[in-house]
């Protein structure tokens, strides 16, 4: 099964012939050698080829999916979760600054509780940059973070008591 992760969702369809709008919260398949993307379709998520893209602003993009030429065709994913498969993520360049994007996809280990998990998505759109994994919502802030493993791709953290709880 291919690894993935949340980087937007399909919010509706764009003209004519098939495109469609998409809030995302990555924009990785930008920066990757991506063919396609996943769309989580009825519970499960299915590979969409893409035929082309644009932005339309810093978190909108219109997307064009292989064999879906119509706004009826777009309408049917419209609400659809869009995924990004985590060995297609590029590494950052050694000269390229780590934003929170980048720790997508690394381990988190909290020193505290054991807790482990794996980072599925960073959602940066609000004030506080939360790390998402599974349901648990972890702060993604300096005070918390111990130490970081850039080769291993680990995040060693010290949470607070019941965070993890909340």
């Amino acid at each position: 099964m291919i690894k993935t992760y949340k980087i937007g969702s399909l919010t509706r369809t764009h003209g004519i012939e098939g495109e469609i709008s998409m809030n995302f919260t990555d924009d990785v398949w930008d920066r990757a050698d991506a063919d396609y993307l996943f769309l989580e379709v009825d519970g499960i998520q299915v590979p969409f080829f893409l035929e082309g893209w644009r932005f339309r602003s810093d978190s909108v993009a219109l997307l064009k999916f292989q064999n879906i030429d119509t706004s009826e065709d777009a309408r049917e994913f419209v609400g659809c979760d869009v995924y990004f498969p985590h060995d297609l993520t590029p590494e950052p360049d050694e000269n390229e600054e780590l934003t929170w994007k980048h720790f997508t996809g690394w381990k988190l280990i909290d020193n505290n509780s054991g807790f482990e998990g794996t980072v599925d998505y960073v959602e940066d759109s609000t004030v506080n940059t939360i790390f998402c994994i599974g349901d648990k919502l972890i702060p993604a802030t300096e005070d918390f973070i111990e130490k970081i493993d850039p080769n291993e791709r680990i995040v060693f953290t010290s949470l607070p008591e019941g965070l993890l709880d909340l």
